[in-house]
């Protein structure tokens, strides 16, 4: 297949890219740069330098499928700039599917998330469950996904929502490079390297088994392979959704300790009050995907996913 992949120079992106292309399709890129990196593109991708709302500049009727990630993505931004959100996030997405539409290009791959679920204590989210957006980032992608059925109605196109939940670890060279950094293992792995003087664990009084948050991770290998797999189960006209996680849930305390194990490196910590908003704990269920897409992961354990996060970290 000939693709486009709209934020293809960022984190999970460029590591779908380099799936794709080991998979033998023909693979666009569309990044803006602002996040990603133009030496995340792996050879044999060809690169246009472009915001996402010029996707019409690059689309055309040969093009087979698109597959979505570019978006703006910090939780605490979005509160900041729930407009920004809504532009790039929603509007952005709107003016793909025009220039989609406009060169009859059918099957679209969507970078959504599992953050949009109403928290459910320690039991796996399904598909199913309910939806309750609880910052604007969430927002932005479940308003893409209640668009999205309606779309496939209405130009038989065929879209996949793929809600994934804590992508992590490292593919070779293509890691996390976020500024700033405000996920949690490349945080923890920071205070690992000697960049942070300590980590901050929010909270420790939860109702988990350590009193930390529980959260799903998923290596970003695994999640490459899911949306490639993904692409032959787009159907015209029909608009699926697949969780992807691990299936179990990691606490911060699990995290911080796996890390002082993977490392060999002391990771001072200091307990802060809760933080207004912070889940319990977000856990997938992926069965759906594995039954429906065949997808199996390769990399499960926290402890591999933090070893190639570190070798990222240490590079």
């Amino acid at each position: 297949m000939k693709l486009l992949v709209t934020g293809g120079a960022g984190y999970i992106g460029s590591a779908t890219v380099a799936a794709l292309l080991a998979a033998g399709h023909a693979v666009e890129v569309l990044d803006d740069l602002s996040t990603g990196f133009a030496d995340n593109v792996p050879d044999g991708a060809v690169l246009h330098e472009l915001p996402l709302n010029a996707a019409a500049q690059v689309l055309d009727p040969t093009y087979d499928g698109v597959l979505h990630f570019a978006a703006k993505i910090s939780v605490a931004e979005s509160v900041r700039k729930p407009d920004l959100y809504f532009d790039v996030n929603v509007r952005g997405t709107m003016s793909l599917l025009d220039a989609m539409r406009a060169n009859d290009v059918k099957r679209l791959i969507f970078s959504s998330t599992g953050s949009m679920y109403a928290s459910a204590g320690l039991e796996p989210l399904t598909e199913e469950s309910p939806v309750d957006p609880q910052n604007p980032y969430a927002a932005s992608k479940s308003i893409v996904d209640m668009m999205l059925p309606w779309e496939c109605q209405a130009s038989s196109l065929g879209a996949v929502s793929l809600r994934y939940f804590n992508a992590a670890g490292a593919s070779g060279h293509l890691g996390e490079r976020h500024t700033p950094e405000t996920h949690l293992i490349p945080m923890v792995l920071d205070v690992a390297a000697g960049k942070r003087d300590e980590f901050l664990l929010f909270g420790d009084d939860y109702p988990t088994p350590d009193g930390t948050p529980v959260r799903d991770y998923i290596h970003i290998e695994d999640l490459a392979t899911a949306h490639v797999l993904a692409l032959a189960a787009a159907e015209p006209g029909k608009h699926k959704i697949y969780n992807l996680g691990n299936g179990r849930g990691f606490s911060n305390r699990e995290v911080v300790d796996a890390v002082r194990s993977v490392t060999g490196r002391p990771v001072p910590v200091r307990t802060a009050p809760r933080r207004e908003g912070d889940a319990v704990a977000s856990v997938a269920s992926a069965e759906k995907a594995r039954t429906e897409l065949g997808w199996r992961q390769s990399k499960p354990e926290l402890r591999e996913i933090i070893a190639d996060a570190w070798a990222f970290h240490s590079a």
